[in-house]
């Protein structure tokens, strides 16, 4: 089952972990296609600077559709013609999924069966699927690795990625793709969405302006940073030794909500103003990664300490606005 990709099409390929895997492929020498629906869910500036800097590269090329048209992947796949495929689109955010829960479904559900469709059409057999930490609930495991159960997830956005992992598993059976489904836990860095908690409260707390804190502090999260993602998802495009695996990427040190505040306090030489929110519904306690399998399978181990990582997402900041540069 040895691969060798030399066309990859990333879907939501003009966002945060989307963008930044295009730039390593095509550093690798790769041809990389990315379609993105452009989604003014957050300000679409920010996106299309994600892109900028590859437009005029002649191994590069966006698309821009939406995945639950059926009739616009068929066409990014005829003019494209991948070799393997990374699909990262999706409607995002556990808190959002709350108020629009069919939407999330019509979206990620629908559209990752659009993709696999195509994929079976065509005949393309590799597939990386993000997948997401929230699968896993309100778990009470010390660390969370892929053995646990996922039937009990607290958010629809929860349950459509563990609905798609179940999906990729039945079209491999069926029809023979090899897929990869990876848990990703808390991305962080520079791109990052500007409603993720980090990017949040760094851009409030550089600003001056209140941070709200949900909860008492003590929830934590296992945050991993973005170059630790790009290099486990580009090592699970590689991995050809099983059809199909389901495997956690994550930073494997896990941090309190309030020592995230202080660590990004340190670096943005500023201290919060900290508005305290109850606890979300849809939210969890605690995440905190077992990589040990992604060790094993694709060589996995997270480079970047939460203070390094921190330090870098900052910086970069301080150099754009709002991802936007200036």
């Amino acid at each position: 089952m040895a691969f060798d990709f030399q066309r990859v099409l990333i879907t939501g390929g003009a966002g945060f972990i989307g963008s930044s895997l295009a730039d390593r492929l095509l550093e690798a020498g790769k041809t990389v296609a990315v379609a993105d629906n452009f989604s003014p869910y957050y300000d679409v500036r920010i996106k299309e600077e994600n892109i900028r800097h590859n437009l005029n590269n002649p191994a590069y090329s966006c698309f821009r559709g939406d995945i639950e048209d059926p009739d616009f992947i068929k066409k990014v796949f005829t003019e494209t013609k991948p070799d393997a495929v990374v699909h990262l689109a999706a409607r995002a955010g556990v808190r959002p999924s709350l108020e629009n829960p069919l939407s999330y479904v019509k979206t990620n559900v629908g559209g990752t069966a659009n993709i696999l469709e195509q994929m079976r059409t065509d005949g393309i057999k590799k597939l990386v699927f993000a997948s997401s930490s929230s699968v896993y609930g309100s778990c009470a495991a010390e660390l969370f690795s892929e053995d646990l159960r996922i039937d009990r997830p607290v958010s629809p956005y929860a349950a459509t990625k563990a609905a798609c992992e179940q999906m990729c598993y039945t079209w491999h059976v069926l029809y023979g793709l090899n897929v990869v489904c990876l848990r990703y836990f808390t991305v962080y860095g520079p791109r990052q969405r500007p409603d993720l908690a980090i990017s949040k409260f760094a851009r409030c707390i550089m600003k001056g302006e209140p941070v709200e804190m949900f909860g008492d502090g003590s929830s934590v999260r296992d945050y991993t940073y973005i170059d630790d993602i790009v290099t486990g998802t580009a090592a699970a495009l590689d991995y050809d030794k099983t059809g199909y695996e389901i495997i956690n990427l994550g930073g494997g040190e896990p941090v309190k909500l309030s020592r995230m505040i202080e660590v990004i306090e340190q670096n943005a030489g500023r201290t919060a103003v900290i508005r305290r929110m109850p606890f979300q519904p849809g939210d969890v306690e605690r995440t905190a990664c077992d990589f040990s399998k992604a060790a094993r399978l694709l060589g996995y181990r997270p480079s970047t300490s939460f203070e390094d990582g921190i330090k870098k997402f900052i910086a970069w900041l301080k150099l754009n606005s709002g991802g936007i540069r200036s």
